[in-house]
């Protein structure tokens, strides 16, 4: 290849934008418009019109394609149609349909809706709660192999029937062994063991021995030798019932399906064939036969919905009959317990039949008196069991019970349940109970009337606090009247701070916590926080209360929303210095940080909210240390970043820097905060220019000045070498801008020092990646920077753009790579523009090299020189590129792109760079690696390009590269 004599073309960058720019047609206003909706007519309607008329629709309207978009504005889409028919007015049915109506709504009533809460969602806090570190029993009862007499009457009865009778008796008649000192969870295995036999011995077709599972299994609740934990052993229990009702509905259900059709859901005792009829019968018979009381009950109700089988009144005979039945039972609390168990199944097989459900709570209230009876009062003192917690052995029973009677019940049968409760002398666990079952409104409209008998109720057997505590939840979710308000508030505060137990008053206290916030301002919920203070420091009890302490600062931050008003609270700060262990300090903290980044949409200047947010964030910041992990860093350098961003003192910018300047040293351990601080200097420095319109005072040229330093210092404290580098040359356009060419030049040289420090490698996402590419892009980032940076008077001339290139030179590149010569390619654009007489771009009030040089020779050959010297390293790696056979595709890739930068940089009359882009785009085709349609797009270019006024000297070369590209 020849010689290499570079010399710029000539730029005229205004001409050259008007050339490319598209033609303007200018619009008219008439028929048509860009936007209006295209009309297309149907041929069909045209053609059997009068032949001489005319149509509204244009004639080549016809012709266009239907705009899918614009044909839906008419409304015809399938979602304006939707809304449309959802928003026109249903119009009056007839009577008959008015009927169909009542039916159809007297139905839904009749089914328990998502706003019924489930027994599953209660399961596990039952069992949670209920717990005891005694010894339990377990009585097994088995079978004997002795023969049985027939009875006198059993000559009718057929010998299945009576040999299934008799394998019952001898169930309940057999021996029994006993499983003793059984540790809680020893105990829920055994049961978890005998729901597993119940269901291997129903897959086995083994009937009777399932059903003697569930007769054992159902005696074990007449046993209260351990009290305190029978509500967990009533839900283990009662889940084996469940699964043995499930079974024999569906082996039932299978039978009436045999001949492949499925009942319906709405199916009647008609539909149920003699088969399953019998052995429907055949089950409730060996249940009647069950001698003892409480398993015949509990059998029987596990399979109550099997009714329906029978007759279509059958469930609602049997539920009337199974609560008399209960009250055969002597012992309160398993009364209590086997009503819960009745009205559960009745919720489900039978929601409608509201009678059996008010008749069991009103059974329920006759029972109370038996709770001071002789014998269980002689029971509790063998146990050692205090009346409070027997009574909390209740609540289960009575929340459920309660739960499905008031369940979408009308306020005058709520009335009348409380009535009855104030008869029994306001029994604090009865009404305890009836405060978390009736619905919220209800309880928050009476609240005067609940408080009143709270007062009246006997403080010994059920504490006030707890009470106080179901009344505070009702009020949480619905308001009372509003005269009322202060005056509860006043009553429950009173009970609640004589609470001599931290433990039960910050149970209490959390509760009414909400109330509090919700009705009344700053002063009572500091109020609140004062006496929450108070009784809770005395000891540190407050380490034994942060689930509870957490849960009232996300009460206070869910309601109060303006931080000036939470921080004006005295005792809110004191109340977060409760938090003192480091993981629920961050939590809480992080709490008030999301809140605050969520709500606070204005910069503020707020001192008091500054204040009080540096410190939260200054405890977020310091609990990183080297165990942190990398995501805590990042979400915690997220919350304070939202803070640092929403900080912005006005016009008052030295105050705005020397926030900056505080917080620099107080988040030192975060990079992500010092990247966001050198963000907001930088801002702060152009925010200063915009309101000085670029005509510095003393003042503002020594304040930019200032913010330049402070990036300056802060840059070097960061790790990753490319955050620095990027920072570097942002501050240095600032500094630029700003007219500080010596902090300016500072930076941009801290830059090109830096370069030689990038490692070859580095890890993203815990995988080690090549730096190349990262390298190049920021060069040639760096390169558009450069174009408009003068040369410093005492480094001579292009001494940035040289150092740039020693770097490149020196700094070891991938092997098998290209990267240096790419960004030798990419500086021919740089110096080429350099030699321009007017620049492309350039920074008001700095003066760049086109002003300081003027166009002056010795400056336009120093540039030729370096492109020169730029050109033959390029073309003498082409060369070493040449001899390898794996090598020409990047060869071919980068000989175009040098030819493309002679194309749009170099002056082609120059015959040897006109021969050299020549010889370049052989080499590119050379060897089959050129894209056809780049190169095809590239000579339409050439050739629009030769069309240009001075450009013909490449006319010839047009035909020259046509004729490379055809052969």
């Amino acid at each position: 290849m020849a010689a290499v004599q570079w010399h710029s073309r000539e730029r005229r960058y205004q001409a050259e934008l008007q050339s490319s720019r598209l033609e303007c047609v200018p619009v008219e206003f008439g028929d048509y418009h860009p936007l209006k909706a295209i009309t297309v007519t149907d041929a069909k309607s045209r053609r059997g019109a009068r032949k001489g008329s005319t149509s509204s629709s244009s004639s080549s309207s016809s012709s266009v394609a239907l705009d899918p978009l614009s044909s839906m504005l008419d409304g015809t889409d399938p979602l304006s149609m939707f809304a449309a028919a959802s928003a026109v007015e249903v119009p009056s049915l007839p009577h008959s349909s008015s009927a169909g109506d009542l039916g159809r709504k007297k139905r839904e009533e009749e089914v328990v809706g998502t706003d019924f809460e489930p027994w599953s969602a209660k399961r596990g806090e039952i069992l949670a709660r209920f717990t005891t570190t005694e010894k339990l029993s377990i009585n097994l009862f088995m079978g004997t192999d002795k023969a049985k007499a027939p009875s006198p009457g059993s000559s009718a009865v057929s010998e299945k029937v009576r040999t299934r009778l008799e394998e019952l008796d001898d169930q309940e008649e057999g021996s029994q062994r006993e499983l003793l000192n059984l540790s809680q969870q020893e105990y829920a295995n055994r049961i978890e063991e005998l729901n597993q036999s119940l269901k291997e011995a129903w897959a086995t077709d083994q009937k009777v021995k399932a059903l003697k599972i569930v007769i054992q299994c159902s005696k074990l609740l007449s046993d209260t030798s351990v009290i305190q934990f029978y509500p967990s052993k009533f839900v283990l229990i009662t889940d084996i019932l469940d699964t043995f009702g499930r079974l024999v509905y569906d082996r039932i259900s299978s039978m009436c399906s045999a001949d492949s059709q499925t009942l319906p859901d709405s199916f009647t005792a008609a539909d149920v064939n003699d088969t399953a009829k019998e052995t429907c019968l055949n089950w409730f018979f060996k249940i009647a036969s069950i001698r003892e009381l409480i398993p015949r009950l509990y059998v029987e109700a596990a399979i109550l919905k099997c009714n329906r089988f029978l007759n279509k009144t059958g469930i609602q005979e049997t539920l009337p009959r199974l609560t008399a039945m209960i009250r055969g039972i002597g012992d309160p609390l398993v009364a209590v317990y086997a009503r819960a168990y009745l009205c559960r199944v009745g919720m489900e097989v039978a929601p409608q039949l509201k009678d059996s459900l008010n008749r069991n709570f009103f059974d329920l209230l006759s029972t109370f008196r038996q709770i001071h009876g002789d014998s269980v009062q002689n029971q509790l003192v063998l146990q050692h069991v205090e009346i409070p917690q027997y009574l909390t052995l209740y609540s289960p029973a009575i929340h459920w019970i309660l739960q499905c009677v008031a369940y979408r019940a009308p306020d005058p049968l709520l009335t009348e349940m409380m009535e009855r409760c104030k008869k029994l002398g306001n029994n604090a666990l009865l009404l305890n109970s009836v405060m978390w079952a009736f619905r919220a409104e209800f309880v928050a409209a009476r609240a005067t009337d609940f408080i009143g008998m709270i007062k009246d109720c006997d403080e010994a057997g059920f504490p006030k606090h707890l009470l106080f505590g179901s009344l505070g939840r009702s009020l949480a979710c619905a308001d009372p009247p509003e005269a009322e308000r202060l005056t509860i508030l006043n009553e429950a505060w009173k009970v609640i701070t004589k609470i001599r137990g931290p433990q039960d008053y910050i149970h209490c206290a959390e509760i009414w916590v909400e109330f509090t916030c919700r009705h009344f301002t700053k002063r009572e919920v500091n109020t609140v926080l004062a006496d929450i203070i108070k009784h809770l420091t005395p000891d540190r009890a407050f380490e034994d209360a942060y689930p509870l302490l957490q849960s009232v600062i996300q009460k206070i931050l869910t309601y109060f929303h303006d931080f000036s008003v939470l921080f004006s609270m005295e005792r809110f700060l004191p109340f977060l210095d409760m938090f003192q262990k480091d993981g629920v300090r961050v939590a809480v903290c992080r709490t008030i940080m999301e809140v605050f980044i969520k709500h606070q949409l204005e910069p503020t200047r707020d001192p008091v909210i500054l204040n009080a947010l540096l410190h939260v964030c200054k405890a977020m910041h310091d609990s990183v240390n080297a165990m942190t992990l990398e995501d805590e860093k990042r979400s915690l350098s997220l919350l304070i970043s939202g803070f640092i961003r929403m900080v912005w003192f006005g016009r008052d910018f030295e105050q705005q820097l020397s926030f900056c300047v505080e917080a620099r040293a107080t988040f030192c351990n975060l990079e992500p905060l010092l990247v966001q601080l050198i963000h907001t200097v930088n801002q702060l420095a152009m925010e200063t220019r915009r309101m000085m319109r670029g005509n510095h005072s003393r003042k503002t040229a020594a304040f930019v000045r200032a913010c330049a330093a402070y990036s300056f210092i802060t840059i070097p404290s960061l790790s990753s070498i490319f955050c620095r580098l990027s920072l570097y040359l942002l501050s240095g356009q600032v500094a630029l801008a700003n007219q500080c060419l010596s902090q300016a030049d500072a930076f941009f040289k801290a830059a090109v020092s830096l370069l030689p420090e990038v490692p070859r490698t580095i890890s993203v996402e815990g995988k080690s990646r090549s730096s190349e590419s990262l390298l190049l892009d920021f060069i040639n980032n760096f390169f558009a920077m450069l174009l408009v940076v003068p040369d410093h008077p005492e480094h001579g001339v292009l001494y940035l753009v040289r150092g740039v290139l020693n770097m490149v030179q020196d700094y070891t590149w991938e092997d098998n790579g290209d990267a240096k010569v790419k960004v030798y390619i990419s500086a021919l654009p740089l110096l080429a523009a350099m030699s321009q007489e007017t620049y492309l771009y350039s920074i008001p009030k700095v003066d760049s090299n086109e002003t300081l040089y003027g166009g002056d020779p010795k400056f336009l050959t120093e540039i030729d020189k370096l492109c020169e010297t730029l050109i033959s390293q390029v073309l003498d790696y082409l060369k070493t590129l040449g001899r390898e056979e794996n090598t020409v595709r990047r060869q071919g890739s980068l000989s175009f792109s040098l030819f493309s930068s002679l194309l749009a940089h170099g002056d082609l009359r120059n015959n040897k760079l006109n021969q050299l882009a020549v010889n370049l785009w052989n080499l590119n085709h050379k060897h089959g690696c050129s894209d056809t349609r780049t190169s095809v797009r590239t000579l339409e270019y050439i050739k629009q390009q030769a069309q240009q006024p001075g450009m013909a000297h490449i006319g010839d070369m047009v035909q020259r590269l046509t004729l490379q590209s055809r052969t």
